[in-house]
C-alpha cells in the first residue's frame, strides 16, 4: 500500500494526523498533479511553437477561439466535479457502493453533456470567429481547428470525469501518468499531421517520412485524437481496475437516480454558470486584444500559454484540497477540513511566488520557444513580467476555489470569481487598452487577480464554506478498513 493511501486511510477511519502528515500527505497528492499539470502546458508549448512555425497568422487563429475552448473545457470539468465531489464524499464516509453508484450516473450524464455540446460546436463553428471579430485572414482556419475540437468534447468529457473520479478517490498517479501519456501522443500526431511530408538522410540512405501537412487543422485533429486514446485508457482503469470504483464488485444499475443528479446540478451547476461566464469574460478580452492586430492577437495568446506553465502548481495543489477537503467533509472532521485547507493555499502561494520569480527573468526565453516573430516576443515579455507579480495572489485564488468545491460549496464562490473577473478586470481592460494597448490589458489581469485571491483568503480564514448536510459515515466499511 502506497504511503498516501494509508494517509488517507486515517481520514475515514477517524485516526488523528500530525501537522507533518497532512503536508506529507498534501505533498504527496499535489506532486502527480502538478507534474500532469506542467505535462499539458508543455504539449501546448509544443503545440504552440508547432503552428507558431507556420507565422503569426496561423498562431493568432488559433488564439481566436481559445477562449471558447477552455468555456467548453470549462464546462466539462464542471460537469465532472458535479458527480466526483460525491465520489469523494463517500469514499470519505466509506460508503464505497454508493461511491460506485454514483460513478455510474455521472458516466450517463456526462457523456449526455459530453454529446450536446459537440453539436453545439459543430454548429456555431462556421461564425464563431466572425463573432469574435477575426480578420479576414484568420477566419477560415479558426472555424476550422474549432469544429475539429468539438468533435473531440465527448472524448474530453469522458477524459475530465475519469480522471477527476480517480483524484477524488485518491488515485492521482494514474491520472498523471495517463495525461502525461496523452501530451506525448498529441507532439506525435501533430507531428505527422501538421507539416508535410520530409526527406531525412541517414547513413547514406534517404527515406521519405510521410505527413498530412494540414497546417492549423492538423494540430486540432492531434489534440482530438490524443484525447480519444487517453480517455478510454483513462475510463477503462476506473471502471475495472480502481481500489474503490471497479464497477465489477457488484451488479448496479446505470438507471437514472434523481437524488444523485439533484446533488450533482447543485454542485456543478454554478461551476457551469461561473465558467461560461468567466469565459465569456475571456472572449469579451479577446474582443478587446482584437483590434489592436494580429502582433498583439498572437502575443496575447502565446503569453497565456506562458504564463500557465507557472499557475499549473497551483491547480495541482488545488486538486490535492479538493480531494483531501472532500474525503474530510465525508468523515465528518471539521478542524481537519478547515486545516488541509489552509495548509494546501499556504503550499500553493509559497510555489507560486517562486515560480512568479522564475517568470519575470526567463520571460523572453519562455516566448522565445514559441514563436520567431521578434515583435510577438517583445511584446509577450513585456506582459508577462507584468503578471509575474499576480502569481501569488493568483495561486490562493485557486486552491481556495480547489477547497470550496471539495466541500460541495460553489455558489458563492463562482460569485466571487464572476465579480472580480466582469467588475474589475474587463472594466479596468478596456479603459487601460485605450492608452496602452495589450500591456493596459495586462496589467489589468494581475491587479484583478490580486483582488480576487485577497477575497477568496478572506472568506478562507472568516467565512462559512462546509457543512455535513446528509453525509454519514459507513460504520461496516470503516470496521473493515480498520
Amino acid at each position: 500500500m502506497a504511503a498516501e493511501d494509508k494517509l488517507l486511510d486515517k481520514i475515514r477511519i477517524r485516526q488523528k494526523l500530525t501537522l507533518k502528515d497532512e503536508i506529507e500527505l498534501i505533498i504527496r497528492l499535489s506532486i502527480p498533479s502538478i507534474l500532469a499539470q506542467i505535462s499539458t502546458i508543455i504539449m501546448f508549448y509544443i503545440d504552440a511553437a508547432m503552428v507558431g512555425s507556420l507565422g503569426a497568422a496561423a498562431s493568432a487563429s488559433i488564439g481566436l477561439v481559445s477562449s471558447s475552448m477552455w468555456m467548453c473545457g470549462g464546462l466539462c470539468s464542471a460537469v465532472s466535479m458535479g458527480f466526483s465531489v460525491q465520489v469523494a464524499h463517500m469514499v470519505g464516509a466509506g460508503d464505497f457502493v454508493q461511491a460506485r453508484n454514483v460513478l455510474r450516473q455521472g458516466l450517463i450524464y456526462g457523456l449526455s453533456a459530453g454529446l450536446f455540446l459537440c453539436v453545439i460546436g459543430m454548429i456555431i463553428s462556421p461564425v464563431l470567429p466572425v463573432w469574435l471579430g477575426g480578420g479576414s485572414d484568420i477566419i477560415e482556419n479558426s472555424s476550422k481547428y474549432f469544429f475539429i475540437f468539438a468533435l473531440g468534447i465527448p472524448f474530453m468529457q469522458l477524459n475530465y470525469l475519469s480522471a477527476s473520479m480517480h483524484r477524488c478517490s485518491g488515485n492521482m498517479r494514474l491520472p498523471s501518468i495517463l495525461n502525461t501519456m496523452m501530451c506525448f501522443l498529441d507532439v506525435v500526431f501533430n507531428y505527422f499531421l501538421i507539416f508535410p511530408s520530409k526527406e531525412i538522410d541517414v547513413l547514406g540512405l534517404s527515406f521519405i517520412i510521410p505527413r498530412a501537412d494540414l497546417g492549423v487543422q492538423g494540430a486540432a485533429l492531434g489534440t482530438m485524437l490524443a484525447f480519444v486514446v487517453t480517455s478510454f485508457l483513462m475510463s477503462y482503469t476506473l471502471c475495472f481496475k480502481s481500489k474503490y470504483l471497479n464497477l465489477r464488485q457488484e451488479k448496479g444499475s446505470f438507471k437514472p437516480q434523481r437524488s444523485i443528479l439533484k446533488k450533482a446540478l447543485k454542485i456543478c451547476t454554478p461551476m457551469g454558470a461561473q465558467n461560461v461566464a468567466m469565459c465569456s469574460a475571456q472572449i469579451a478580452s479577446t474582443l478587446i486584444v482584437a483590434p489592436l492586430g494580429t502582433i498583439a492577437i498572437a502575443a496575447h495568446s502565446f503569453a497565456i500559454t506562458a504564463e500557465s506553465l507557472c499557475y499549473m502548481p497551483g491547480y495541482g495543489t488545488g486538486d490535492a484540497a479538493t480531494t483531501l477537503v472532500g474525503q474530510s467533509v465525508g468523515a465528518r472532521r471539521p478542524k481537519l477540513t478547515v486545516s488541509f485547507a489552509r495548509i494546501s493555499v499556504s503550499i500553493g502561494m509559497i510555489v507560486m511566488t517562486i515560480m512568479g520569480v522564475l517568470l519575470y527573468f526567463f520571460a523572453y526565453d519562455m516566448m522565445a520557444i514559441l514563436t520567431p516573430d521578434e515583435a510577438v516576443r517583445e511584446l509577450g515579455t513585456t506582459v508577462l513580467r507584468i503578471e509575474a507579480f499576480a502569481e501569488p495572489m493568483f495561486a490562493a485564488s485557486i486552491v481556495c476555489y480547489g477547497a470550496f468545491v471539495g466541500a460541495g460549496d460553489t455558489f458563492i464562490p463562482s460569485a466571487m470569481n464572476l465579480f472580480s473577473m466582469w467588475a474589475v478586470r474587463l472594466t479596468t481592460a478596456y479603459f487601460l487598452s485605450q492608452e496602452y494597448g495589450l500591456v493596459g490589458v495586462w496589467i489589468a489581469m494581475c491587479l484583478e487577480l490580486c483582488f480576487r485571491g485577497l477575497i477568496f483568503l478572506i472568506r478562507l480564514f472568516w467565512g462559512k464554506w462546509f457543512k455535513f448536510d446528509e453525509i454519514k459515515p459507513n460504520k461496516t466499511t470503516i470496521s473493515t478498513a480498520k
